[in-house]
Order: structure tokens, then C-alpha cells, then sequence
């Protein structure tokens, strides 16, 4: 454990998996209290239906050396949101990180179905929960990140700004909006927070090995590199904890404010703020994308991890 965020204050909403799991242990163990906030608990799964929960993550903090508490909240609930406000405020006074990594909508994608073929509550909920929850939560929750300066605010999502701003083939509508909207959201909370000496941003992992990637595949964290044989572009995925080292970085970066309204990815970060993945790596995802696999050329992680 470091002390470079410690006496800060952070709250990971959704972080009961993935890439926001991640970040909340990683602030953990940089010093920051955590909040980890989602719908599964122990006693509780959402509709995603995964056996990962809050105390989970909050377990893992703890074994990271950090602090954290687990609340049980759904970010589409305004009277849940803002009894999460309230008891923060009470306990802390102050909310200096917000990582809003509210999501949980994988099983509404309808893969590569038009507009007219996705159900309409599937697209719906799409975005309520990319949009919706997202806003709701910046709400209730950014009156106590401005009321010290140099708070950070991230909005995670799903692909860069210039990769989001032709359709995501394969994808649907509900998806598609639903990720593209953060590149606008944190445009108006950067302009909101400024005033304040406040920044936000959005932030996308690359390719993550996240507990429900790997299952697919049918790999492990350790033997992940297995799923190569079956698919070699594979090979430029990152672990969750690359983008929670990204955040880290970020949030102990006296001098964020120049990302204020910016899309960033966790290749990038690292590039910035020298860090590596979990084997040594500094896999550079999106990078690879626009430059390998949207010609066309074979795969081929040279130069990219």
C-alpha cells in the first residue's frame, strides 16, 4: 500500500466486477477510503446474475491494505442515491474521486440486430442504465465533489471517442448510444466543474479480461493466453487491474485538469504515467484496433503490448 491518495475520499459505483472492482482496489491501495457501491450483495444478485459482490471488492481492498465500505445501492433509484449522498456526507464531508462504472446491460445487447429486431425494453434499458443511472448519480453525488477543489470525476464506458463516432458494428442501438453518450456527459460535467476546480473525464479499458470475458473462453486469469488458439487478437487484452492502475495514476496526478472534457484509455495512461500491466505489459488496445485490426492485416500484438 502507498499514501498518495490518502485522507481522500472515493466512491466506485458499480464496482462489484470488472474494470470497476479493479479501480476500487487500486484506490484502496493508494491510500483512498472507498465506497464500492452495485446491486449484488451477499444477500442480493442483480439482474446480471454473477456470484461477484460489493464486500467482495471490499474484501479485496482490504487484503490490498486499504479501507473501504459496501453499499448496496441500484443508481437508477433517486431515493437510493440520495440516501448514498447523505451518508457520505455525514460519515466524510467530502467525495474527492467519483468512478462511475454503473453498467450491467451485457445481456440487453442483441448482438448485430437492427433497431426494429432488439426488443424495446432491452434497448430501453440499454439506456437507463448507460445514461440514466449515470446522470441520476452525477446528481445527487457531484454537490459534494465540488465542495473541495481538484475532484475528479470518471465516467468509465466502452471505446474511444474517435472509435465511437462511426456505428459499432455487430453491436445494436441501445449498446451503441448507450457508450457513445459518455463522450458527451463528461463534456458537461468538465464545463459544470470547472468553476470549481473540479475535472471529469471518461475513461476506457481496452480489451479486458474481466471475470465474464475469461469465462467465455473458458481460461483463467493465469492461463488466459490459452484462448489465442482460438482467438489470436486475444493477445492485446489487459486485466482489469492495467485500467485500475490508470485511474490510480490519475486520481494522484496533481495536474489532471489538462483531461478535463477528454476521452482517455488505459494504453494511453500508461504511456503517461509509466505503469504496466500485471505481467510487465503495456498493452495498447485501441492503438492496435485502428491500426491492425480495422485494415484488415493479420493479427499481431508486436509492438503493442
Amino acid at each position: 500500500m502507498s499514501d498518495e491518495l490518502s485522507g481522500k475520499v472515493a466512491l466506485v459505483a458499480g464496482g462489484t466486477r470488472g474494470a470497476s472492482r479493479a479501480i476500487a482496489v487500486e484506490l484502496g491501495r493508494r491510500g483512498a477510503f472507498v465506497y464500492v457501491t452495485g446491486r449484488t450483495s451477499g444477500a442480493h444478485r442483480s439482474e446480471v446474475n454473477r456470484p461477484e459482490t460489493i464486500e467482495g471488492t471490499v474484501e479485496r481492498i482490504t487484503a490490498a491494505g486499504g479501507t473501504g465500505s459496501a453499499i448496496r445501492v441500484d443508481h437508477l433509484d433517486p431515493e437510493q442515491v440520495t440516501a448514498l449522498a447523505e451518508r457520505i456526507d455525514r460519515e466524510q464531508g467530502r467525495l474527492d474521486i467519483l468512478v462511475d462504472g454503473v453498467w450491467g446491460g451485457d445481456e440487453y445487447i442483441g448482438w448485430g440486430k437492427a433497431v426494429w429486431e432488439l426488443p424495446l425494453e432491452h434497448a430501453l434499458r440499454s439506456i437507463r442504465l448507460g445514461i440514466d443511472a449515470h446522470l441520476i448519480t452525477s446528481h445527487f453525488l457531484l454537490p459534494l465533489v465540488i465542495r473541495n477543489r481538484g475532484g475528479l470525476v470518471v465516467e468509465l464506458t466502452d471505446g474511444t471517442e474517435e472509435y465511437n463516432r462511426k456505428f459499432r458494428e455487430g453491436t445494436s442501438v441501445g449498446f451503441y448510444v448507450a457508450k457513445a453518450a459518455s463522450h458527451s456527459i463528461v463534456k458537461a460535467e468538465a464545463h459544470d466543474l470547472a468553476p470549481h476546480g473540479g475535472t471529469a473525464v471518461a475513461l476506457t479499458p481496452g480489451w479486458l479480461r474481466s471475470e465474464a470475458m475469461l469465462e467465455h473462453y473458458g481460461v483463467t486469469a493465469e492461463n488466459w493466453r490459452d484462448a489465442l488458439a482460438k482467438e489470436p487478437h486475444f493477445g492485446i487484452s489487459e486485466s482489469p487491474v492495467f485500467v485500475g492502475r490508470a485511474v490510480a495514476a490519475l486520481a494522484a496526478d496533481p495536474d489532471h485538469a489538462r483531461f478535463s472534457g477528454q476521452t482517455l484509455n488505459s494504453g494511453q495512461l500508461a504511456r503517461i504515467y509509466e505503469f504496466d500491466d500485471v505481467d510487465g505489459s503495456r498493452p495498447d488496445a485501441w492503438r492496435y484496433i485502428d491500426e491492425v485490426v480495422e485494415p484488415g492485416r493479420p493479427a499481431d500484438v508486436t509492438g503493442y503490448r
